[in-house]
């Protein structure tokens, strides 16, 4: 029985240590950590984060290995060596209208035209000549810029259709880097005045114009049969593949525009991407023509002085040529498209808030574990390493599969948690300790500082006279009480009936004001005998009711008696002046100290 009991008592005490371990790890790791994720997800949906994710999403993309060349795709750049040997600038209409003549010997699938054309550029021939490659050839698809609030756009050159009529405008991040791309996309209403009307500048909502890439990925695909489809949630379908449209909160994004239908822009390189020749190659006959025959050939400039090259994620990690040219942007967007349609390379995806919001929480719950568990700093700051390890292999091993997860809210979760609970998991004690510790020193202070302003008050000049006068005061009365004696025994023993009427003390109590005042000056001045003049003053005040009451009872007194009195109530009316100065006195300095404290 005794065996039985043992061990049911040793099953409640491990029950019960069981409990409390729970209760303990409830209220420090679960409770810290929701609370490190309620605020993670409140700086996220305030945007605070938005910087540092992208951030993020940049290194990630560095970190990527290098994908080649795309060989569907040609670009022909004019470059600063073209430019110079040529002597034009822009490039004129004419040796536009000869490239395009070159490309179409060797049958190429799509040619994209990445330059304005708008306005004549060189003789009225090679406008003619231009005007006439871009009506005939059906396969030439060229750019125009939308109108907006500060640009009333730019046209497509003429003689290209509007079915043919790409959009080149491309949408940037906060601080110019281009992370996105755009599929389709309305004109917006312009402050300035419109010269020419044209498709790419007229705001109608059912004006949806597509991009420069898709058009060229639509054309490159019709002879293979796969066309563009609308899915129920209006995004585009190419066969299986979807191309979901990007919201204001994607990712690590808060609140961005994406009015246009928009999607991450997936690089495949930073400088690899596709193949590069110069016009002057293309010109001259020196590009091999299987580099063109059932591709897509791209023509823009790749000179820095025009200005047409964007700040990509490569840029951070770039020390020269931090800039991509726009026709490498459209050619790696064409690329990132082919490659998911035809070769199932995956678009970016990401997960919604709240899948979102537990990966944050998982993580925090994690390192507050952790935190709690491990007591060896050493051990525990290894563990952190490994975790955080853990956390960048895994977000970086799904971003190679196009997965845009959260990295920064979870390792600020996992810092903040961590630090959270070894603060009140180790040292609670300690810091209230501290607190209190720091509190009582403030006390001891004001203490000294009352016991200082005491000890200077009983060593001032003024104090010492009342001493004196509290002194006389003590004997006077001592003398009067005596005298008053020796007047009632007289008393007794006389059986006069005169009666005798003692002219009434000038005395007046002190006020309600100076009675109030009596806890504030307790604070100030140490209730002892030598320097209690007050209790001394009471104490008086007593003695000589007791005389005045002896003399209203004696009815043997003479005119002797009245001068004796006389001369107490002239004395009582100096004394209660001397007492009421002394009163205010001590009522200011008390004032004075509560008023120090009450700003402490």
């Amino acid at each position: 029985m005794a065996r039985f009991n043992s061990k049911t008592h040793n099953l409640l005490s491990r029950n019960n240590n069981l409990s409390q371990a729970a209760v303990t790890f409830a209220s420090t790791v679960v409770l810290t950590s929701l609370v490190v994720t309620g605020l993670t997800v409140g700086l996220r949906q305030f945007g605070k984060l938005e910087g540092l994710e992208l951030g993020a999403f940049d290194q990630l993309m560095r970190l990527r290995p290098d994908e080649g060349l795309d060989n569907r795709i040609l670009v022909v750049g004019i470059n600063d060596t073209d430019i110079q040997t040529r002597q034009e600038y822009p490039i004129e209409d004419g040796t536009l209208a000869t490239a395009f003549t070159k490309l179409e010997q060797r049958k190429p699938r799509v040619i994209g035209l990445d330059i304005a054309r708008d306005v004549k550029q060189g003789s009225a021939s090679g406008r003619e000549a231009l005007v006439k490659q871009l009506s005939t050839n059906k396969n030439i698809v060229a750019a125009c810029k939308l109108s907006d609030a500060e640009s009333p756009g730019i046209a497509a050159p003429p003689g290209v259709s509007e079915e043919r009529v790409g959009v080149a405008d491309l949408s940037l991040d906060p601080g110019g880097t281009l992370r996105r791309t755009i599929l389709l996309s309305i004109p917006k209403a312009s402050r300035l005045p419109i010269a020419t009307k044209h498709i790419c500048n007229h705001v109608d909502p059912e004006n949806q114009l597509p991009s420069l890439s898709l058009q060229m990925v639509v054309r490159y695909l019709e002879p293979q049969g796969i066309t563009p489809e609308l899915t129920k949630s209006g995004d585009f379908q190419f066969g299986s593949t979807v191309f979901k449209r990007l919201t204001p909160n994607s990712g690590g994004y808060y609140n961005a525009d994406t009015a246009d239908y928009q999607i991450l822009l997936n690089y495949r390189s930073a400088r690899n991407s596709v193949k590069q020749v110069s016009l002057t190659d293309v010109l001259n006959d020196k590009v091999d023509p299987a580099l063109i025959k059932d591709r897509i050939v791209m023509i823009g400039y790749t000179a820095p002085i025009v200005k047409d090259d964007f700040y990509t994620p490569y840029s951070g990690g770039a020390r020269d040529s931090q800039k991509m040219p726009g026709v490498v942007v459209h050619a790696q967007n064409v690329s990132q498209m082919l490659s998911a349609i035809l070769n199932k390379r995956p678009l970016f995806w990401y997960w919604n808030q709240e899948q979102e919001a537990f990966w944050i929480l998982g993580w925090s719950l994690l390192a507050g574990t952790l935190a709690w568990r491990i007591r060896k700093p050493w051990l525990l700051v290894a563990a952190f390493g490994v975790t955080i390890a853990v956390l960048f292999g895994s977000t970086y091993i799904i971003f190679l599969q196009a997965g845009w997860i959260p990295l920064v809210p979870p390792l600020m979760g996992i810092l903040t948690t961590a630090l959270s609970v070894v603060l009140i998991d180790r040292y609670a004690a300690t810091i209230v300790k501290t607190v209190k510790g720091f509190l009582k020193i403030n006390i001891d202070i004001d203490e000294q500082k009352k016991e200082e302003e005491v000890a200077a008050i009983i060593e001032s000049d003024y104090f010492a006279q009342l001493q004196q006068k509290a002194k006389g005061l003590r004997a006077s009365d001592s003398s009067e009480n005596s005298e008053n004696a020796e007047k009632s025994k007289n008393s007794d023993n006389s059986q006069t009936e005169e009666n005798f009427s003692s002219p009434e003390i000038s005395y007046t109590p002190p006020t309600q004001e100076q009675l109030d005042s009596v806890q504030l000056i307790q604070s100030t001045i140490q209730s002892t005998e030598d320097v209690d003049y007050l209790q001394q003053v009471r104490d008086r005040r007593k003695q000589r009711q007791v005389a005045e009451n002896i003399a209203e009872s004696n009815t043997d007194t003479t005119t002797d008696t009245n001068t004796n009195t006389d001369i107490p109530a002239t004395e009582g009316a100096e004394e209660q002046q001397e007492e009421t100065e002394y009163w205010k006195q001590l009522k200011a300095r008390s004032q004075k100290e509560k008023q120090k404290k009450n700003e402490q």
